[in-house]
């Protein structure tokens, strides 16, 4: 059940084919053309970062918490799931929820300041974000454990952050999950900090991956970076949770680039150079490089590519620069099927109040 001693990696940071590596499990490099697809999303997910970003700058989104250098693991979490399946993400993971096929403006209703997540769950299967930490991998559990019980091939990936691997909520969802024996996978994006909590202020366990086996299930490591090694992790994971053979809990060594939001300053917990050493670690570089060398990364191909990268971004740009009529009623009409006496109450209230100063306006 122990995790592998080193991270598994297929492709290092050259861009070459990793060798010289074991692992406990053997993992085969994806599809040229799984590769090829996964590096299209890569594109699209740093676009989205750099688009989301800038709307926060002007005005149009309230919080953006960007994945920048963390995209591979955001795209192996969709890649790795069938239709079928079911993804349940944090307010980080927006390119893993728009590479599930969720509209990309609806993706960014939450972080806009909408009432509501802004997407079906149902639609694409996937779970509105979880703002906090650790709560949606019980819901996630209780998928899962649902859908064993009524027999069906579904498997459920649950994401969170090196700091949620601190909540209670961690722990009792893994404990059930075990217990039950469940076919879920909790995927940790190990992003070196909790806001502006290192991990080494966090945990003392050897890594994340290795409290797996307090619970009884396996664990892995894995470079957060790679694509390669994280479709192949995950892949062989969803594969045992589909079988019959339960959870896993998956670690992603990985970098948040960023600040962990608009609204912090990394430089006050952290140094630029610290960040430097991460920059030829880029995951979309890496996997550039790799196919390029292969043949498959063509300049027609980039060109395609990159021209998909920017539809998007004019979708987000052009769905956010709208402006939301706002329906003051809606506090109250989306709360309960059937509206309580005090609702109603404050309904009314509410409805009498902007009468008067429309009135006197």
């Amino acid at each position: 059940m122990l995790p592998s001693q080193q991270p598994v990696r297929l492709i290092d940071e050259n861009g070459s084919a990793a060798v010289g590596r074991t692992f406990k499990t053997s993992y085969a490099l994806p599809t040229e053309q799984t590769l090829l697809r996964g590096y299209g999303q890569l594109v699209m997910g740093r676009r989205v970062n750099d688009q989301a970003s800038a709307l926060v700058r002007q005005g149009r989104m309230a919080v953006y918490p960007s994945s920048h250098g963390q995209e591979a693991c955001q795209v192996a979490a969709a890649m790795c799931l069938a239709d079928r399946d079911w993804l349940f993400p944090t307010y980080r993971d927006t390119v893993a929820v728009m590479a599930r096929g969720v509209d990309p403006v609806q993706v960014m209703e939450l972080l806009r300041g909408s009432w509501h997540g802004g997407y079906d769950p149902y639609e694409h299967n996937v779970a509105t974000q979880s703002t906090p930490l650790a709560t949606q991998l019980l819901h996630a559990v209780g998928v899962a454990h649902a859908a064993k019980l009524r027999g069906e091939d579904t498997v459920v990936v649950a994401l969170c952050g090196d700091g949620a691997s601190s909540e209670g909520d961690f722990h009792e969802a893994l404990n059930f999950a075990a217990v039950f024996h469940v076919p879920v996978i909790f995927f940790v994006q190990n992003n070196e900090y909790a806001i502006s909590v290192p991990l080494i202020h966090q945990s003392v366990a050897p890594s994340l991956a290795h409290k797996a086996i307090g619970y009884g299930m396996p664990g892995e490591r894995v470079d957060g970076n790679d694509l390669a090694a994280l479709l192949a992790v995950l892949d062989d994971a969803v594969r045992r949770a589909r079988s019959g053979g339960g959870p896993s809990l998956i670690e992603a060594h990985t970098y948040r680039m960023q600040s962990h939001t608009n609204a912090d300053d990394a430089s006050r917990y952290r140094s630029d150079d610290e960040v430097r050493a991460w920059e030829p670690r880029d995951p979309l570089l890496r996997l550039r490089t790799y196919l390029s060398a292969a043949g498959l990364l063509t300049a027609a191909e980039e060109e395609r590519i990159g021209a998909e990268a920017e539809r998007v971004a004019a979708v987000l740009r052009d769905g956010l620069n709208v402006e939301v009529t706002v329906d003051p009623q809606d506090l109250f009409r989306f709360v309960y099927s059937e509206p309580t006496p005090q609702l109603l109450e404050q309904s009314d209230m509410l409805r009498e109040e902007l009468s008067r100063e429309g009135a006197t306006s």
